[in-house]
């Protein structure tokens, strides 16, 4: 089990994150695909820390900032797409996609309309093609950043009926599902657009904790503590 949601915790705080691991004898290990440093007992993991995009941990969990670092995110909703490229913390480009693919009334989008009706008409038509020009563009900007830059790391959210979309466009994106600079984008994303990449942007900056209930015993100081953590990320 999950205790609650993960939160915003300074530097100091986790640094004694990592002492007070030490002291208790649990396992410290690097999960790369969530970039996440997860703190485990001889059962279960007892707390996951997600760390700054922009950091590598050593074999003991200390951080250290990556020289010129070169960042590329895409957000992906029904109709709605942002994109952005930002490198060593400053955003250098950006853009929003959007695209007639949701049916009025009925607040669908037309890939879902087919995979249910397997019918087109004209309008349906319509939204797919503008669908299929959509994962186009996205996919041309990215390319473009791939060509254009040495990405570092690459951040996608992407809603699950869609995925499969963007990977099988016409023009695909300059990375694999499992590619190993490729990582899942662990917050919620409601409305990809250059406010949201903005606020995410600012999020992946941060360090935040999550705690299971084997682990809220051992840390319930520092969570607690982090409850009143100010709400600016740390300044990486």
């Amino acid at each position: 089990m999950i205790s609650g949601n993960p939160k915003l915790i300074s530097l100091e705080k986790y640094q004694a994150i990592l002492q007070i691991a030490e002291k208790q004898g649990l396992e410290g290990t690097y999960d790369k695909t969530k970039h996440q440093w997860v703190i485990s007992n001889t059962e279960t993991w007892t707390a996951r820390v997600s760390i700054p995009w922009n950091v590598a941990p050593d074999e003991k969990g200390e951080l250290t900032i990556k020289d010129d670092f070169h960042l590329a995110l895409v957000m992906i909703r029904a109709g709605i797409a942002v994109t952005g490229y930002f490198h060593n913390g400053v955003m250098l480009d950006h853009k929003v996609f959007r695209a007639y693919m949701v049916r009025q009334k009925q607040g669908k989008s037309q890939i879902k309309y087919l995979k249910t009706k397997g019918k087109s008409r004209a309008g349906s038509r319509l939204r797919l093609g503008e669908s299929e020009q959509f994962f186009e563009e996205i996919n041309e900007r990215l390319q473009r950043y791939d060509s254009d830059f040495p990405i570092t790391t690459w951040g996608i959210s992407c809603g699950m009926t869609l995925f499969p979309y963007f990977f099988a466009s016409e023009t695909p994106p300059p990375f694999s599902k499992k590619q190993d600079n490729l990582i899942s984008i662990p917050f919620h994303v409601q409305q990809p657009d250059f406010e949201t990449l903005q606020t995410i942007h600012k999020k992946l900056n941060g360090i935040h904790l999550l705690v299971s209930e084997a682990g809220e015993s051992i840390f319930d100081d520092i969570e607690g503590a982090s409850l009143h953590e100010r709400n600016e990320e740390e300044d990486w």
